[in-house]
């Protein structure tokens, strides 16, 4: 067994650890860090593995957020393919599934989350592709060959995108879903119902109010048997149903848990030498009230404001966070409480193409999604943040 002292340690080796280096280094020059990743790859985004690497707009090499020499300069010691397993917090050690124990002064836990897995007959064949990691996606890039078949099971961020994409590359694809419409949860009925007859224009068989019962092999190819007695042959399947927090680790540690690692406005944990960041952080935002938030933008601002934190800053995070999706020819960039169960008011250029959906709740607004519209975030931002009721005859062209 090898002790290891370290200044600063972040677990998972993602877009907020990576961040949080530079946070850190905006106030300690000097202080050893340590980032250790379960995968084997350095830090990279995740949101190419689903859109730019499938349309070309960027290369494999791209996604990849800093090179050696970045941590080299840095002084960080990256341990990748390492999984943790204990925590300590009363002897501030970690200790890897190797035996290895590691000490920290200060903790950022940024384990991010696991994809969640069918619980049907078949759930767990090999070969199915649960997508979250680049190594997914090189699985995926290299069995996706035109002229195969794709079953995409979830019509959520990741169905939609990852459905797209398989189209756009020549594949015939597949969606099943339990709702009615694409991204049921974010979209209003009316922009849902548009896009998902898109897809249907594009040759994507959308099918609406269904769920897979069981699912088994065919030779090389899979048989999928669905609720309403549909069976559908394709030679992949993409699963993509969200994911579970990985607080585990957090748990094992004795930290305060609940939908997440609950954190305060200082993204501390209930150990004040242990933070938290990205999907795994349930924080008490000012605005919108305590949220949990499974996107690259919060991920990246919470990492880099955990580490200035770590590194004495004492700041509250008081960001709102965005996020975006490309879905053929239709983008939008979204902020806030995007929850389509909200009343929503959309003011379009172009009905259900160009445009502005607002989220409302008692007179304010919540959220914003802005469709084939960019660079807006900050206006909507401000919005958002604005007190007292708003008028709808206010929102009409107040973000163009």
């Amino acid at each position: 067994m090898t002790d290891h002292p370290y200044a600063y340690v972040a677990v998972g080796a993602g877009p907020a650890a990576s961040a949080a280096v530079e946070g850190i280094r905006e106030r300690d020059a000097t202080g050893s860090i340590l980032l250790i990743g379960a995968e084997d790859d350095p830090p990279y985004d995740r949101p190419p593995l689903s859109k730019q690497l499938w349309s070309g707009a960027k290369k494999a090499d791209d996604i990849y957020l800093h090179d050696r020499a970045f941590y080299d300069r840095h002084g960080v010691e990256l341990r990748l393919g390492t999984r943790v397993v204990a925590l300590d917090p009363a002897a501030r050690t970690l200790r890897d599934a190797g035996g290895e124990t590691y000490r920290y002064q200060k903790l950022l836990l940024a384990t991010g989350g696991t994809p969640r897995r069918l619980t049907i007959p078949g759930g767990d064949l090999g070969g199915l592709c649960y997508f979250r990691t680049v190594d997914d996606y090189r699985r995926l890039r290299s069995a996706a060959t035109a002229g195969r078949s794709a079953l995409i099971i979830g019509g959520g961020f990741i169905g939609s995108e990852i459905a797209a994409a398989l189209r756009t590359a020549g594949l015939a694809v597949t969606m099943i879903f339990p709702g009615q419409w694409l991204v049921s949860r974010v979209f209003p009925e009316a922009l849902g119902r548009a896009l998902t007859d898109r897809y249907r224009d594009k040759g994507v068989e959308v099918l609406t109010g269904d769920t897979p019962l069981s699912i088994e092999r065919d030779g090389e190819r899979y048989r999928t048997r669905t609720q309403s007695g549909s069976v559908i042959h394709s030679d992949l399947i993409v699963v993509g149903i969200g994911i579970t927090p990985n607080i585990d680790l957090a748990r094992v540690g004795g930290l305060e848990t609940g939908n997440g690692v609950i954190v305060s406005p200082f993204l501390r944990t209930s150990d004040p030498d242990i933070y938290a960041a990205g999907d795994i952080a349930r924080f008490p935002e000012a605005v919108l009230g305590p949220r949990r938030i499974e996107h690259w933008d919060n991920a990246v601002s919470q990492g880099k404001h955990a580490g200035r934190n770590m590194a004495g800053a004492a700041e509250p995070f008081t960001s709102i966070p965005f996020f975006f999706s490309d879905l053929f020819e239709f983008g939008y960039e979204a902020v806030g409480d995007t929850d389509s169960r909200h009343e929503t008011l959309a003011d379009w250029q172009e009905e259900n193409t160009t445009g502005v959906v607002y989220y409302l709740s008692a007179g304010r607004v919540r959220g914003a999604m802005m469709c084939n519209l960019f660079g807006k975030v900050d206006a909507a931002r401000e919005l958002i943040r604005r007190e007292g009721t708003i008028a709808a005859r206010e929102l009409r062209g107040a973000i163009r």
